[in-house]
């Protein structure tokens, strides 16, 4: 990690492209060490670098297995796509509650095409090993809805002005780059390949044509007396000047601002020192076709936000915008481990085949060649010794229990250091619990992690799923009017088993004395694992249900 990295030398030497730019190298390089780790080739990548002892290093999974633990509590055993208000509350219009109704189902029918908690699944396994996940999102015509996809956070390049100092802050222009190698029964020579994103103000209409060397490019539409067409809808402010458009989301305040999508393949041999991610040599660029024959060349996506969602594992600090890996500040626990496994499985090799040294004793020999043969040990083996002769063996049985013991504290610093506790990674026989309450104070360390992680991510996915909203809204599609984003969160399952018969007991007590409403009661049920689909089904159960009964006495 200290050394400066060379194309074609070391273990890094793919990271160093002239495009990285030298801010993101040391990220790229984190991410590459971080995989090691996970994938238990952390010597592989020692040996890489020069360390002669790395092959033999001992790696047992035990960074995997506190990157998948700490995965399974983040996400819970499920998560759910609430939209305030869909569940019938006093003092709410009806038709805010049947359009909130409706946001949410259609949400949830769209995280089921999509394969929401496949994503999320990948996505978050990057942002907990790496500190860094991504997300993107497009409109797909064929199939009526927005796509989602998840994106290697070493592809992931933003441009941050000097007014965007804070991880909430949104950058104007992105870029996911990566390079394609050479293929040569393809005749294809090495490149790069940048998909950028940028807001800027709205142009004049474009359509698809070609360059003068044949190669596709976008071309401005112009009218019959030659004059620059506008896209359907948009209009000149007779004020400023610029072309403004109404979004659908935002009726009634016209905008100036779109999005543009860019999609090009560089050789990397017209890449010059000079050149990095942010300046490319734009007349030498390749651009993509869509498959609808649209060029991706500056495209109007129609819409006014970047649809690029970047997920940090931890709460940035002030100034920053990159997270923090779980692993980041027990690395040397577990470099610590691999050691001590090491020296465990030499002192388990002399343990169970001991060295042993024999004086007074003549050493067979072969008889055709009269050399000496050596001595094997094996059950039944039988040695004479001569008058005065000897045998000793070395003992190292003492060592390998410390080494045993050096083990057991070092996963105990493990667990507490990366506050998943021994309970959470399961390290501790439940039996040693003397009781419910010891175990949840226990786990408190456990429970402040799960809360830290969740909360980086809370309004990172709220805006996925409002973003989800507006293209729906920007496709015109059926049921999805105009108006203002309705909010909308994900909901996180317990990460921890929840004492169901105590939440039902306190839910009855609250609902009977009247300090918790059938709301919130079915809330708290729902959260505490019972099998409730649909909140807003149940309490419609319960109130027809009730109304039934009264009626009936």
């Amino acid at each position: 990690m200290a050394a400066a990295p060379r194309r074609g030398v070391g273990p890094f030497a793919e990271l160093a492209s002239g495009w990285v730019p030298d801010e993101d190298l040391r990220r790229l390089q984190a991410y590459k060490l971080l995989a090691a780790y996970d994938n238990n080739q952390a010597g592989q990548l020692a040996a890489a670098s020069g360390d002669e002892t790395g092959l033999d290093r001992r790696e047992l999974g035990d960074a995997s297995k506190v990157i998948d633990s700490a995965l399974g509590y983040l996400l819970g055993a499920e998560q759910t796509i609430v939209v305030p208000g869909a569940e019938q509350k006093d003092g709410v219009a009806p038709g805010a509650v049947r359009n909130a109704a409706s946001a949410q189902a259609r949400l949830r029918v769209w995280a089921e095409r999509e394969l929401l908690p496949f994503r999320m699944q990948q996505a978050e396994r990057s942002a907990v090993r790496c500190g860094d996940a991504v997300y993107t999102l497009a409109w797909e015509p064929s199939k009526g809805r927005p796509v989602l996809r998840t994106v290697d956070a070493g592809f992931y390049f933003p441009e941050w002005t000097d007014e965007e100092v804070d991880a909430a802050e949104y950058p104007a222009r992105v870029h996911l780059a990566w390079e394609l190698p050479e293929d040569e029964r393809r005749g294809l020579k090495a490149r790069l390949r940048r998909i950028t994103y940028e807001l800027g103000p709205i142009g004049a209409a474009s359509g698809p044509g070609r360059s003068q060397s044949g190669f596709p490019v976008r071309e401005p539409v112009t009218g019959s007396d030659g004059d620059p067409v506008l896209t359907v809808g948009d209009t000149v402010d007779p004020v400023t000047g610029m072309i403004v458009r109404t979004y659908p989301w935002a009726p009634g305040r016209p905008s100036a601002v779109t999005c543009y999508l860019t999609d090009a393949e560089w050789l990397l041999d017209d890449l010059k020192a000079q050149h990095d991610i942010h300046n490319l040599p734009m007349h030498k660029a390749r651009y993509r076709v869509r498959s609808d024959g649209e060029v991706l060349q500056a495209l109007d996506l129609q819409i006014d936000f970047l649809p690029v969602i970047h997920l940090t594992n931890t709460i940035p600090d002030a100034g920053e915008h990159w997270g923090q890996p779980l692993i980041a500040k027990v690395m040397q626990v577990l470099d610590e481990l691999s050691a001590t496994d090491s020296d465990s499985a030499a002192a388990s090799d002399t343990t169970g085949s001991p060295i042993i040294g024999l004086s007074g004793i003549r050493l067979p020999k072969d008889r055709t060649t009269g050399a000496t043969l050596p001595l094997q040990v094996r059950g039944g083996t039988v040695w004479s010794l001569a008058e005065g002769g000897s045998m000793h063996t070395l003992d190292t049985s003492a060592q390998l229990a410390e080494l045993r013991a050096r083990t057991d504290h070092l996963l105990d610093r493990l667990a507490g250091n990366s506050r998943l506790t021994s309970s959470g990674l399961g390290t501790i026989s439940p039996a040693a619990v003397p009781s419910g309450y010891a175990l949840q104070l226990a786990l408190g360390p456990l429970d402040s992690l799960v809360a830290s992680m969740r909360l980086a991510r809370a309004h990172k996915y709220s805006l996925l799923l409002r973003m989800v909203q507006r293209l729906y809204q920007a496709g015109r599609v059926e049921g999805w009017p105009e108006g203002e984003t309705l909010p909308v969160r994900l909901a996180w399952g317990p990460h921890t088993p929840t004492d169901r018969a105590g939440v039902l007991n306190e839910v009855v007590k609250g609902y009977v004395a009247g300090v918790l409403s059938l709301e919130t009661s079915v809330r708290m049920l729902a959260a505490a694992g019972y099998p409730i689909d649909d909140a807003v089904q149940e309490i419609e159960r319960i109130t027809a249900r009730t109304s039934a009964a009264a009626a009936a006495a």
